[in-house]
């Protein structure tokens, strides 16, 4: 399925950029018609069980921790690369980061009935769980503060409070409460075993807390905002942002589908000096790893940069009607 936009229309406005640099977030924003997104998910949920040309092989992650094997499969399933330089996404991002763009992660975040929320954090450099920066803006250092990433989170099914919806704290951005050159440590058992201020939640294995600079501090959750999306919608917002999801507290089948798509300008130094990611009880090798140029043009030459699929499909912008 392609979807034809106007090149050029999706800028955000005077208005919206100023929301957004005040709060951190902006969104919900329309990227496809429920419609559009049942048929699309329907396709990719299909040809995500193939992985004969994903990029990473199967890890044998843990249950429940994110499955770091399923990163990046824009890399090899051609509606998820058109995904990520989907117009109404990038001419969005390019408002904010602006015009020179690269996609340097995307990641699957689901959430199943009886699956317990996602615990507050902030992401600069996400050297968070993995122990080594795998993002450095220009002057920036693993103990500097940056501006980390712009995530796109687009909701493959309607996101809902009993489902597991997003929440964002407006306006934390600007501090990082959390030092990612301290160590978490990883263990399976925690994962759907904890409770923070009553609600479930947790960090797929891992204990945010053990980041906080100041252990006796904690996130202002009276300021959080519910961030419910029908399906085809998405919210932009920075990683630095404090955010966190719901638990699904939902019954029967209502699984609640996320999709980040990551985004940094070309002039940042993405996973420098790192050949693997190690994290979430997992490893991956990164030889097949490629940012993809989303928008503009690259001129410093910093990243491994494809422009087409693992598949040897060309990746390029959707088409003008």
């Amino acid at each position: 399925m392609t979807v034809h936009t106007e090149p050029g229309t999706f800028a955000l406005s005077p208005e919206e950029k100023a929301f957004f640099h005040t709060n951190g977030y902006i969104g919900p924003l329309t990227v496809y018609t429920p419609e559009e997104m049942d048929q699309l998910w329907r396709q990719v949920h299909r040809e995500t069980l193939d992985r004969s040309h994903a990029a990473y092989p199967d890890t044998g992650a843990g249950t429940g921790a994110p499955n770091i094997h399923n990163y990046d499969r824009h890399l090899d399933i051609d509606l998820l690369a058109q995904h990520v330089v989907n117009q109404r996404i990038v001419d969005r991002v390019a408002s904010i980061l602006g015009p020179d763009l690269l996609c340097w992660r995307t990641e699957f975040f689901p959430k199943y009935p009886g699956d317990e929320g996602t615990d507050w954090h902030q992401a600069d450099t996400f050297a968070n769980a993995s122990g080594k920066p795998q993002l450095l803006w220009p002057g920036e250092s693993e103990t500097e503060f940056g501006a980390g990433t712009l995530t796109v989170w687009t909701a493959f099914t309607d996101s809902t409070r009993e489902n597991g919806c997003l929440q964002i704290i407006p306006g934390t951005q600007h501090q990082m409460n959390y030092d990612e050159t301290k160590n978490m440590d990883f263990d399976e058992q925690r994962i759907n075993s904890e409770s923070k201020n009553g609600i479930p939640r947790g960090f797929f294995g891992y204990d945010y807390r053990q980041l906080q600079k100041d252990p006796d501090w904690t996130p202002d959750e009276d300021s959080a905002v519910a961030l419910t999306m029908t399906k085809g919608q998405c919210v932009i917002f920075w990683s630095t942002l404090m955010h966190a999801s719901l638990p699904n507290t939902s019954t029967g089948k209502d699984y609640r589908m996320g999709f980040a798509t990551r985004y940094v300008p070309t002039k940042v130094r993405v996973y420098p000096d790192t050949d693997r990611i190690d994290e979430y009880g997992g490893s991956i090798p990164l030889d097949k790893w490629a940012a993809v140029l989303a928008h503009g043009q690259d001129t410093y030459g910093h990243n491994k940069i494809t422009t087409e699929t693992l598949r040897g499909t060309p990746i390029r912008p959707a088409i003008a009607s």
